[in-house]
């Protein structure tokens, strides 16, 4: 069976021989370098101890430098499952997520129209090379050297330029006996609506070409000379050799770069990849002018673990960052991400470099942000969070983010990130009286802690109730959020605790374990296992929603209450030693009457008492029940037994 052209190019690229070879090798983790690709273990095709057997990741080829076998990803496929080359391609194609071509008996004529396809690619790079150093093109010279590209520069990466002619190369082409259909094949020239000759699909351009991984010239970027042209940049057609989607400018230099150990850096166009290169930053790449796709994202990740996105610093450089971020989230792996370099308002990587030299571009790509500050900066930036309407639609949003993340780990370090930026961003702020200060970050407690005390203020114990009827009830946070937003709580491990809660964006039944991995299970046990926590009603009854709702909106009400009274208490203080009148003594006599109902929970029933024999006071209700129950009981039979 034939394999049609560049299927088994898009199934290299698609893989990493890493992965295939570490599924029968143990790893030598002192040797290998595993974030340039560079890996070593025992061969698995001799008997050895030492780790001679060599896989460059990037080049995709192993190598043994004891028994001297080598190959690709396939050739190890075929040795180790001692299969046919055919078979070995359905393996990996079916790793890769590929579909095996159908038989295509016309293969091989493909594979010579694609060879013929970059001889004419090939021609059309000599040609726009020699129409540079034209008298047509000076003002392009002119132009390239004000960019600062000297002609060292130029013959690096073979810029040229297109003559403004409407058939300049189509000529030339034509008398070297290339064939016209190959012409239009390659997408250097259009068929005309009016009957006329082919033209040439760049004229009065600066031209780049664009070559594939393995160095071929598959396609051509044209920057207009003209300033009325209404496109500045333009790209050859997709064609047999080019996909622009599954393309990158620059590609095969920069990874053999990030081999190396440069930091790949994805930029938007071909002279800002151009200016990083030559400013020392050789792994650059750019996508062709159009967003990052997701095969353009795994050609990234095969190059490099964590590549740099470095976008223009406007509106539109800000858009496209965002648009990675969406594609990006749900293809994440484990040691797969992204970070962004957002360049100065206004300015392109080029920019900086003229401005501020490999300098200012490296303090940048320095202070690179991880694609979770970015998200989090989409949601967040140019808004106002103050009303619980506002600030549940932002964990709603967040929420339907971390979601997209399938990988479980990362989704769970990710939702981490988020509870800290929210939890920074909506923490209560400090009492103005009493010189309160935020608490520190949890600590294991200890025997000495307070909630090992028993002897505690009614306000802590309610603190503490409430607390633990959420965790034993996690289904009901989103309904007790907006009543937790205003809350201050007085003791340390308390507040801790609430802003955690007022933080928490993952799933409800994932509650009580992701607070024991935040604050230990010594803090939760201490909190839950009270005795005065134990038997509240909410808690002892766990899963009577009605009956928990009832109860935990009480206990929240009444702290509410005790809260408000001592700030109108403590206020009512502060007048005292101003206007001390009958007045004010009875105003702090019902303030102070309010936060005692408060900390028992209601006001004190009007009790009738009588005196019992031992002069105790006796309630005269109970009493009564008392007596009625004992004229039920038959003591002779009790005293038979």
């Amino acid at each position: 069976m034939s394999l049609p052209p560049g299927f088994l190019d898009e199934l290299r690229t698609r893989t990493s021989i890493s992965q295939v070879v570490g599924r029968k090798v143990m790893w030598d983790t002192r040797k290998s370098n595993q974030g340039k690709g560079d890996m070593w273990a025992p061969c698995p095709f001799h008997q050895e101890k030492t780790a001679s057997f060599h896989v460059d990741d990037r080049k995709g080829y192993y190598y043994c430098f004891g028994c001297h076998a080598k190959g690709d990803a396939l050739g190890f496929i075929k040795e180790t499952e001692n299969v046919s080359f055919m078979e070995a391609v359905e393996i990996l194609a079916g790793e890769a997520g590929m579909q095996m071509p159908a038989r295509d008996p016309k293969a091989k004529e493909k594979a010579d129209r694609r060879t013929q396809l970059v001889e004419v690619m090939d021609h059309a790079v000599k040609f726009f090379r020699l129409q540079l150093q034209t008298g047509a093109a000076s003002d392009a010279r002119e132009y390239l050297a004000g960019r600062g590209l000297d002609e060292a520069a130029q013959d690096k990466f073979e810029i040229g330029f297109a003559p403004d002619a409407w058939q300049g190369l189509w000529d030339h082409l034509v008398g070297k006996g290339v064939a016209e259909d190959l012409i239009l094949a390659a997408g250097l020239a259009k068929p005309s609506n009016t009957g006329k000759r082919p033209y040439d699909t760049f004229r009065n351009r600066i031209m780049f070409p664009i070559r594939d991984v393995r160095g071929r010239a598959m396609a051509f970027g044209g920057r207009a000379m003209d300033p009325n042209d209404n496109a500045k940049y333009l790209n050859s057609p997709e064609t047999e050799l080019f996909d622009k989607g599954r393309s990158l400018y620059h590609h095969a230099p920069a990874r053999e770069a990030a081999g190396k150990g440069h930091s790949l850096i994805v930029a938007e166009g071909y002279m800002d990849v151009i200016a990083l290169n030559l400013a020392g930053f050789q792994a650059s790449v750019a996508p062709l002018g159009t967003a990052v796709t997701e095969h353009q994202l795994q050609l990234l990740w095969r190059v490099s673990d964590e590549p740099i996105i470095a976008l223009d610093g406007d509106k539109a450089g800000l858009r496209a960052a965002l648009r990675v971020i969406d594609l990006a989230l749900p293809l994440l792996e484990a040691g797969k991400s992204l970070r962004f370099a957002m360049m100065p308002d206004g300015k392109d990587p080029d920019d900086v470099l003229r401005a501020g030299g490999r300098g200012a571009m490296k303090e940048i790509l320095s202070a690179a942000k991880p694609m979770v500050h970015l998200l989090w900066q989409r949601e967040t930036e140019g808004k106002t969070f103050d009303s619980p309407e506002r600030k549940a639609a932002l964990d709603k949003s967040l929420r339907e983010h971390l979601r997209r993340i399938k990988d479980p780990s990362i989704r769970s370090h990710y939702g981490q990130e988020i509870k800290d930026l929210r939890w920074n961003l909506f923490r209560p702020p400090p009492r103005k009286k009493g010189g309160w200060q935020a608490p520190d970050a949890p600590q294991a407690v200890t025997k000495t802690s307070f909630l090992a005390q028993s002897d505690v203020a009614p306000s802590a114990v309610r603190e503490a109730v409430i607390l633990a009827s959420i965790l034993t009830n996690p289904w009901i946070l989103p309904e007790v959020l907006p009543d937790l937003e205003g809350m201050e709580f007085e003791v340390p491990q308390h507040a801790q605790l609430l802003g955690f809660l007022l933080s928490y964006i993952g799933e409800d039944t994932a509650l009580l374990e992701a607070t024991q991995a935040g604050f230990g299970h010594d803090v939760l046990t201490n909190l839950t296992q009270r005795s005065v926590v134990r038997i509240a009603p909410a808690v002892r009854r766990a899963g009577e929603r009605e009956f928990v709702r009832d109860c935990l909106k009480h206990e929240l009400t009444q702290l509410v209450v005790a809260q408000s009274g001592q700030r109108a208490l403590s206020e009512a203080l502060d007048d005292f030693d101003d206007t001390a009148d009958e007045g004010l003594t009875w105003r702090l006599g019902q303030l102070s009457k309010s936060r005692e109902d408060a900390d028992r929970g209601g006001p004190e029933k009007t009790v009738d008492f009588a005196i019992g024999k031992n002069g105790a006071k006796m309630d005269v209700s109970e009493r009564e029940a008392l007596e009625n129950l004992a004229k039920q009981i038959d003591f002779s039979k009790t005293k038979q037994r």
